[in-house]
């Protein structure tokens, strides 16, 4: 998922620049939506939820029920916030509405424009920035102000607006302009990944904040599709954010490694009977039944891919790998002779058969307890260990660890065989 949102991002932004009856602004502003709306989550209070597209483009509502609607505006570089901006009458007039609906002035609304532009110094929006750049010498009330704007215009848009904003008493023209606030210059979408991950990310190493970033967009973006096409009806709370990257920057402590390919599946069909794979082949060599070869083969997908995983992002030390595959090797020998010991070169196939059995058996069910096998004390996911032992065991030009006692003399006849 977090790949593709980047790429999504890379292609609008590239049609942007290229092309300029494209839609790529429009663009932008979608996905804008749920990168903005992580960052701000993280900023709020936890108890705070966001909704994505309800009222407004984000709802943000607290623990007594209270509701802030933001607007959001990804714009071009350069581009100015004036009087007579369509993009902040449009949510004015999505404002109004939700204004009258819930009571008016009786309502626990508040209205936020969030947006990458500038208000320009000489406009009458500059009076609603949080923070005013100097005192105001205006005469006029605010409301009278936004009756001069209209007046000004002649846009049927925002005439139209006129038209419903005169339709309340003064009082609450007051109230309702007292509940807006424009938060400009507010971080581009390309820019809110290095601001996660500089303010909220220190106490993660710098080399994996990256990764952590990916997988955590990568989680949001899935539950705000969940909330998107209603899997999801509540919404999405601070806390949840919290969590999530708490459980993520745990995996990328010294003591653990992240897991990412739990219940994941291979591209295209398992066959369980024709894979051609010596550690396959070993399975059936000992008479492993069909289900079990499955689950075999999927061990060992996950953990090559993990463990692939984890040297594209350079999360493990020199040498790492080699040692832990030492560390099991050195197990498997020893209760190898554990089990094989009673055998002799006169061994009936049943018997040879059923002490193969009994090793595998050890090495799928019973060594990802055993905490010195684990590549580091935290990573407790059995299928590193199973499919580790299954890659030991797929190693040519001669297997590292095998399970029949004669499958190393058998393994040319083996191979002819499968063939």
């Amino acid at each position: 998922m977090e790949n593709a949102i980047s790429y999504l991002l890379d292609t609008v932004m590239i049609d942007s620049a290229t092309d300029k009856y494209s839609a790529g602004e429009q663009g932008l502003g979608y996905i804008y939506q749920p990168r903005f709306a992580l960052l701000r989550l993280l900023e709020l209070p936890e108890n705070i939820a966001v909704f994505i597209e309800k009222d407004d483009d984000l709802d943000f509502v607290d623990e007594v029920g209270g509701k802030s609607l933001a607007s959001l505006k990804h714009k071009a570089v350069g581009d100015r916030l004036t009087d007579l901006s369509i993009d902040f009458w449009k949510s004015v007039r999505i404002w109004m509405a939700r204004y009258n609906r819930d009571g008016r002035s009786a309502s626990n609304l508040q209205f936020f424009l969030f947006t990458t532009s500038k208000v320009s110094d000489t406009s009458l929006l500059k009076e609603f920035l949080p923070v005013q750049s100097s005192t105001s010498d205006e005469p006029k009330t605010l409301a009278e102000q936004v009756d001069d704007v209209f007046d000004k215009s002649k846009s049927d848009f925002i005439r139209n607006i006129a038209k419903e904003f005169n339709k309340l008493t003064s009082s609450e023209k007051h109230d309702f302009l007292a509940r807006i606030l424009i938060f400009d210059g507010s971080p581009r979408i390309e820019d809110i990944p290095q601001t996660i991950k500089d303010r909220h990310m220190r106490s993660i190493r710098r080399e994996h904040r990256n990764a952590v970033f990916e997988r955590l967009e990568g989680w949001w973006n899935e539950e705000v599709i969940n909330q998107l096409i209603g899997v999801r009806s509540e919404g999405i709370f601070g806390y949840e954010v919290s969590d999530k990257l708490s459980n993520l920057s745990e995996e990328y402590k010294l003591d653990n490694l992240p897991i990412t390919f739990r219940a994941k599946e291979p591209d295209g069909e398992i066959d369980t009977e024709k894979d051609p794979r010596i550690f396959v082949l070993q399975l059936r060599e000992i008479g492993v039944s069909s289900n079990r070869i499955r689950t075999a083969i999927l061990d060992y997908y996950r953990a090559f891919e993990q463990r692939s995983e984890w040297a594209r992002e350079n999360l493990l030390e020199l040498g790492e790998i080699e040692n832990y595959e030492a560390r099991l090797v050195d197990e498997w020998s020893r209760y190898k002779d554990v089990v094989f010991e009673d055998l002799d070169e006169n061994s009936a196939e049943e018997v040879l058969r059923g002490a193969g059995k009994e090793l595998y058996k050890w090495a799928d069910l019973q060594s990802g307890n055993i905490e010195s096998l684990r590549i580091r004390a935290r990573v407790t996911e059995p299928y590193v260990t199973r499919g580790s032992f299954h890659i030991l065991a797929d190693f040519v030009p001669e297997p590292k660890v095998y399970w029949h006692p004669r499958f190393l003399n058998r393994l040319g006849g083996i191979l002819e065989v499968s063939k």
